[in-house]
């Protein structure tokens, strides 16, 4: 395939009170032509991403389920493996693995899990995603590396999908960025989160500017296979309004930048519908970012949008 591709949208979710408050919305996600169900990995307020993906893949039809993304660190490659490939095989081939180095500060700290520099935590996960391919495919698999060994290991299920679940890696730094370019189905091109946190770094990274550098890092690293890479941008902040400069210009003064900046960013989405499908058509022609995902508190806003745009 050529760039670019069709979009397809996905909404990021990952709290709810109750077993009935989240099938609606993994059923509203699907209803209203979403993609993907995405969820973040980290310790704090929200659901665990087996289980909750797992529930949303049973009362849905369609929907894809996925990570943004599983944190390394915190599972083994070969117990993630099995657990992949259990969610892929029954929801019959709808999951997507988003892998990660892991990067936020309080979840290391929560945990006491070490929280080596980060070199080593995406060296762990490059071997991660060796193994996660291996133990996917057919018959045994042996590794052994720096971090990992697998020794004759059949992972077993294998997952529904030929050859495993579309893996996505995303980052906002030059050799994550590589990483995916290299390895990834699908590369999520995202603020820097290198201080831990998402502070003053992560925003300025959003900028227009920023990621321009970080698609020529991508397509530099891809080579003749960058066509073959679905690219990923998640949406921060999605407010569907006909007061555009207004509401910019608040949330600009929340995040510390100026309104113009804001709304030049991949990673805001300040409009009515009809701006912010011209906006992202615009994006997906200077970033080639066809894979949109939006918070949860623009499901129902951003609908229109997609009943717009998907597939188109």
């Amino acid at each position: 395939m050529t760039h670019p591709r069709p979009f397809r949208f996905g909404v990021m979710a990952a709290k709810a009170a109750s077993a009935s408050e989240w099938i609606d919305t993994a059923k509203k996600a699907e209803d209203l032509g979403y993609s993907a169900l995405l969820m973040p990995d980290h310790f704090g307020d929200q659901l665990s991403p087996v289980a909750a993906l797992s529930t949303a893949a049973a009362v849905t039809q369609h929907l894809r389920v996925g990570t943004l993304v599983f944190a390394n660190d915190f599972r083994h490659p070969a117990v993630l493996a099995k657990d992949t490939a259990t969610v892929d095989l029954l929801s019959d081939g709808r999951l997507e693995v988003g892998l990660g180095a892991g990067w936020m500060t309080d979840d290391y700290t929560w945990t006491g899990i070490p929280h080596d520099r980060a070199g080593r935590r995406i060296d762990r996960m490059i071997e991660s995603i060796e193994v996660l391919r291996g133990l996917w495919g057919e018959g045994p698999f042996s590794f052994e590396g720096e971090h990992y060994t697998i020794s004759e290991m059949n992972g077993l299920p294998k997952p529904a999908q030929a050859g495993g679940p579309p893996i996505i890696v995303g980052g906002g730094g030059k050799r994550v960025l590589s990483t995916a370019a290299r390895l990834a189905d699908i590369v999520g091109v995202n603020p820097n989160v290198g201080e831990g946190k998402v502070g003053p770094e992560a925003i300025a990274s959003m900028s227009a500017d920023a990621t321009e550098e970080k698609l020529g890092w991508v397509r530099d690293a891809a080579g003749d296979r960058f066509d073959d890479i679905e690219i990923s941008i998640l949406k921060f902040v999605t407010v569907v309004t006909d007061a555009r400069d207004a509401v910019a210009e608040k949330v600009a003064g929340g995040m510390g930048m100026d309104a113009a900046t804001l709304l030049a960013s991949p990673h805001t989405l300040v409009g009515s519908a009809e701006e912010v499908a011209d906006e992202l058509v615009a994006q997906r022609e200077r970033w080639q970012g066809s894979y949109v995902t939006v918070q949860s508190d623009a499901l129902e806003s951003f609908a229109p949008v997609v009943a717009a745009l998907a597939g188109s």
